[in-house]
């Protein structure tokens, strides 16, 4: 077994941390790590175990062999690991380059997952490399499959049979897999049964798109970033290309596309990335969200924010758009209930226009309440959404759609844990690049994509073998022997891949708060399923609760919270380390 547990060195104290993930979060908390060794750490020797069996830098859903047709779904410009002016921390900052910066690329560029995966690996590497001399930094290239306690530490058990002893564990896995849910093993078995075609939830490049069968009709259900992946993979993938004609995307089929009927909960596809810039700097937020708005008031309060800040930017940047100035407006709007006759009147007597009103409802659900005769209508009507929402994306003149943005950006820090929070925002701020949305509309026109609204529900024909989608937007059904679940897994602890996670779970020693990875604030250490809170585990990602914010990269010069959150943890485990240097040598 390697030891690499509190011993001596040259008589100078030795101490080691493992951190189990080398993708984004896990990068951030090795940088931070190194940034606040000189003044936590002082002369004494550090081992930091990087344990990743994908490349460190990229981890598994960045890594390289992935098609290019795979996009990053942030702008190189939004995506950075280093610290900037903007991030708030204790430790001393390090910055360097973002994506685009390090590309030499335009700040609307959208890379490939290859492409953003050795910028990764590139700042993992610049960390490693400039760590301080009593910082080793050790690569491990297995996965971590056990994790148990030892007197005084921590027994990190490997891959191949090897295995670390050391003062502290972060996890920091990233997204994880998760095992079939119970809905998928019952379609998983019809499909079985039948001879069918079934694509379960799951990222991308983890999938075999080839299961799916050419030429034939195929239920989709999901319009999100797997989506937009999916599509990718099923048309340009299967060797069709797009080109223009006099300004217009047209698709040119390769010949093995299918038929895809495409459905979900709101029935249209995230809103694509906006491509221009706010008119007037943008307020400070949140105004009205706090940690502690009660959850039978969020929805509301959300809200409210939202509004505050599209209509901070239209009065600001668009001030001959509305009857009143801000400072009239602001007042009034910040004593009015949200949803309250009284704020529709002054919203009404403000701002003239319809169109320059805030409809959150008919953003958020814009087929709500919509009923075609059939689906050639709902195509016609998708076919002018998407046009007029690639055209707003586009138009300057639309800056209060990037300040209602930059409002929910702002709430990610503060709300908690929220599903209907999560959906709204990655609806309306997490969407693809524009020519996703563009390439979708050609591909409706050419006949690949038919849309099957908002509301899908998808039965079991047992009888005739088949799947059977009927949705609210539309009367009859529509019958196929392939269905995809076009979505990412649920997030869950209890059916998570991670062989070490899983084994966490089975023995009580962490517990799900909503699927996710329940964690103590703010310091972020495990908490067991009785409560008890773990001196020496620690979590961060996209997978922990408690931790708004941590979900996507970091962005320059937007405080990032997980840039936040990893200095914070990094000072943790150092201060755990120079406790454990205090015990005597194993």
């Amino acid at each position: 077994m390697r030891r690499a547990t509190t011993g001596e060195r040259g008589g100078v104290g030795v101490s080691a941390v493992a951190v189990i993930g080398a993708g984004p979060t896990g990068t951030s908390v090795v940088e931070r790590i190194c940034a606040n060794a000189p003044e936590l750490l002082g002369d004494h020797q550090l081992d930091v175990h990087v344990v990743d069996p994908y490349p460190h830098g990229a981890g598994r859903v960045w890594r390289a062999g992935q098609p290019d047709l795979l996009w990053a779904n942030s702008a190189a410009a939004d995506i950075t690991v280093f610290t900037d002016r903007s991030v708030r921390c204790e430790g001393p900052l390090r910055p360097g380059p973002s994506l685009a910066e390090w590309l030499g690329s335009e700040p609307g560029y959208f890379a490939p997952r290859p492409v953003l995966g050795r910028y990764l690996s590139f700042a993992f590497g610049q960390v490693v490399r400039t760590a301080p001399p009593n910082v080793r930094v050790r690569l491990h290239r297995a996965a971590a499959v056990g994790l148990t306690d030892v007197r005084g530490g921590q027994r990190v058990e490997l891959s191949g049979g090897g295995a670390l002893e050391v003062d502290a564990v972060v996890l920091a896995q990233g997204h994880l897999g998760a095992l079939p849910s119970p809905p998928e093993v019952e379609e998983l078995a019809f499909a079985a049964r039948h001879g069918l075609a079934y694509l379960p939830a799951g990222y991308a490049a983890d999938l075999d798109p080839g299961v799916v069968p050419a030429g034939e009709p195929v239920l989709v259900r999901g319009a999100g970033l797997a989506f937009a992946d999916l599509l990718a993979l099923l048309t340009s993938g299967r060797g069709g290309r797009f080109t223009e004609h006099g300004g217009e995307l047209r698709y040119v089929p390769g010949g093995s596309e299918p038929h895809l009927y495409v459905g979900s909960r709101r029935g249209v596809p995230y809103h694509a990335k906006i491509g221009y810039r706010l008119a007037a700097p943008p307020p400070g937020l949140p105004r009205f969200v706090t940690p502690g708005t009660p959850a039978g008031e969020l929805r509301r309060a959300v809200a409210k924010e939202l509004a505050y800040a599209y209509y901070f930017e239209l009065f600001n940047g668009h001030p001959s758009r509305t009857r009143m100035g801000w400072d009239a407006f602001e007042p009034a709007f910040a004593a009015a209930e949200w949803g309250t006759k009284e704020m529709r009147a002054l919203v009404t007597r403000s701002v003239p226009r319809f169109a320059d009103r805030l409809q959150l409802d008919r953003l958020e659900r814009p087929l709500r309440g919509m009923r075609f005769g059939d689906l050639a209508g709902l195509g016609r009507w998708m076919a002018g959404y998407l046009t007029a929402g690639l055209e707003r994306r586009a138009d300057p003149a639309h800056s209060a759609d990037l300040a209602l943005i930059h409002g929910l950006n702002a709430l990610r820090g503060v709300v908690p844990a929220d599903p209907w929070f999560q959906g709204l925002y990655n609806y309306l701020a997490s969407g693809p690049p524009a020519s996703r949305l563009a390439e979708l509309r050609a591909l409706a026109r050419a006949g690949v994509v038919t849309f099957l609204g908002e509301g899908i529900r998808v039965g079991r024909d047992e009888r005739a073998g088949v799947w059977r989608a009927v949705s609210a937007s539309v009367p009859g059904a529509v019958a196929a022997r392939a269905l995809v679940e076009a979505r990412l897994p649920e997030p869950t602890v209890a059916r998570s891949t991670d062989p070490l996670l899983g084994a966490l779970f089975a023995r009580g020693e962490c517990r799900e708060e909503s699927g996710l990875l329940d964690v103590r604030l703010p310091d972020r250490r495990l908490v067991a399923r009785t409560g008890a809170v773990h001196p020496r585990r620690f979590a961060l990602g996209p997978w922990t609760a408690g931790g708004p914010g941590t979900a996507g990269f970091a962005r320059p010069g937007a405080d990032a919270p997980l840039l936040r959150q990893a200095d914070a943890l990094a000072r943790t485990l150092l201060s755990v380390t120079a406790a454990a240097r205090l015990r005597p040598a194993a």
